[in-house]
């Protein structure tokens, strides 16, 4: 072969080897922000997902305290027309759709210590406490079970 012929196939060879690396090169490029691209995707949506558990909380506190002050503010003998009744029942519809909100968000021992804390004040606010209990110290165990396992979670 002549030395035109050899110079020709080494820089075809040159082109293809060349060709092939920036193909490999482009393509692990290309794979590389794939995965940065699905990281970030996966970070996003856990952040999402912790603001919105974060807001959850928020409200299921929230609802439980208003609770609370109508099981402070629980008046010895009420009907069903009394203002009372009436603030009182709409407070613990919304802290009963906030508890089932909990248990679709959260782990089941979150949700477990969120009912048992809803069914303590739901008693509390309906049926009282005897006289001479305190509602704050009735509630306070399963409270704190409460925010202790929804901390947790959320660390």
């Amino acid at each position: 072969m002549s030395g035109q012929v050899w110079v020709s196939l080494i820089s075809l060879g040159g082109v293809v080897l060349g060709g092939s690396l920036s193909y490999l090169v482009q393509h692990r490029t290309q794979l590389s922000a794939e995965r940065a691209e699905q990281r970030r995707q996966r970070i996003s949506l856990s952040e999402t997902r912790r603001a919105e558990r974060l807001a959850l909380l928020e409200r299921f506190v929230e609802v439980g305290a208003e609770a609370e002050r109508s099981a402070l503010s629980r008046p010895r003998e009420w009907e069903r027309t009394d203002d009372w009744f009436l603030t009182t029942r709409d407070v613990m519809h919304r802290l009963w759709v906030a508890e089932r909100l909990i248990r679709i968000q959260f782990p089941l021992p979150v949700h477990d210590a969120a009912r048992a804390y809803f069914l303590d004040l739901n008693r509390t606010v309906w049926e009282g406490l005897p006289d001479g209990d305190s509602v704050r110290d009735y509630l306070e165990e399963n409270r704190l079970a409460f925010l202790d396992a929804a901390r947790a979670v959320m660390s």
